[in-house]
């Protein structure tokens, strides 16, 4: 391990020790093409990693800020590795809910339609297609870059249940109905000052700001979201951790019933959801 690349991390970008420890141990073994416990195992490899100018690269990029994702190309996202790069948002853990609370409503042996709005690397629609082979994915966006990396991502792990769609909101799948719809959509306040800080200040920026106060694309999504659901369906959406009140009385206001928010790991409010009504 390099320490002293390590403590410059941290120091650079404000990481806590173990954090920048855990990327520089990540960077050396990528530069070498091995894996983190195999470095672990063999730590004389380090001092050759180090000296690696791959190596030498990926810390001057990260030293700079940019994030490891798209230093590397790649990011893991429920125990699937994905393409990123800066056309797209790095999958977050915090998004892995999204995907739980989606599969605990899909029957593992039933068929059904399942919709994912803003699929960006396509990290939520192609675990859940991976999940549930038997499910119809269709997953749009409106960047046609960001389709390309979802597009690759589901040819990766070999998700042919997924159909990729350009177009903003509902406009890709007008008059078509889905026994679940999902987003992780844009929810960022312009002048957040979030947006100047971190791994934030290099992603697309019309995949994370959503207006004066960052409702304006879940507004959208619920006001909509009914002529799309089947009798019985599901909404499930991510949003900010401050949130939850105003997406939750949006889809009361909406006529979804059975509302909820779920909170993540970190025990913030993240996703929340609503379920129209069966006759």
């Amino acid at each position: 391990m390099r320490m002293q690349d390590a403590e410059r991390l941290a120091q650079a970008l404000g990481l806590e020790s173990g954090e920048a420890r855990a990327e520089v141990q990540l960077l050396l073994s990528r530069a070498l093409g091995i894996t983190k416990a195999h470095l672990a195992a063999h730590p004389e490899l380090a001092a050759e990693a180090a000296a690696h100018s791959v190596y030498r690269e990926y810390l001057q990029r990260r030293l700079t800020g940019e994030p490891v994702a798209y230093i590397l190309g790649e990011r893991e996202f429920y125990g699937l590795r994905l393409r990123v790069d800066p056309a797209v948002l790095i999958p977050r853990p915090e998004t892995e809910l999204l995907v739980e609370l989606a599969l605990a409503r899909i029957p593992t042996g039933k068929p059904c339609e399942v919709l994912d709005i803003g699929t960006g690397s396509g990290c939520v629609a192609v675990a859940v297609a991976h999940a549930r082979p038997i499910c119809r994915v269709i997953a749009t966006d409106v960047s046609a870059a960001a389709l390309a990396f979802a597009q690759d991502n589901a040819a990766r792990h070999r998700t042919g249940n997924v159909e990729f769609r350009q177009g903003e909101c509902f406009t890709p799948v007008t008059g078509e109905r889905f026994d679940l719809i999902l987003s992780n959509p844009p929810y960022v306040a312009e002048g957040d000052p979030h947006l100047a800080r971190g791994d934030l200040r290099f992603e697309p920026r019309q995949a994370l700001i959503a207006g004066a106060d960052g409702l304006s694309a879940l507004r959208a999504i619920v006001t909509q979201a009914r002529a799309h659901l089947r009798e019985g369906g599901w909404l499930l959406l991510e949003h900010g951790c401050d949130q939850g009140d105003p997406v939750r009385s949006s889809m009361l206001a909406h006529g979804l019933k059975e509302v909820f928010t779920e909170r993540d790991l970190a025990q913030l409010p993240r996703v929340s959801g609503g379920r129209y009504p069966q006759a």
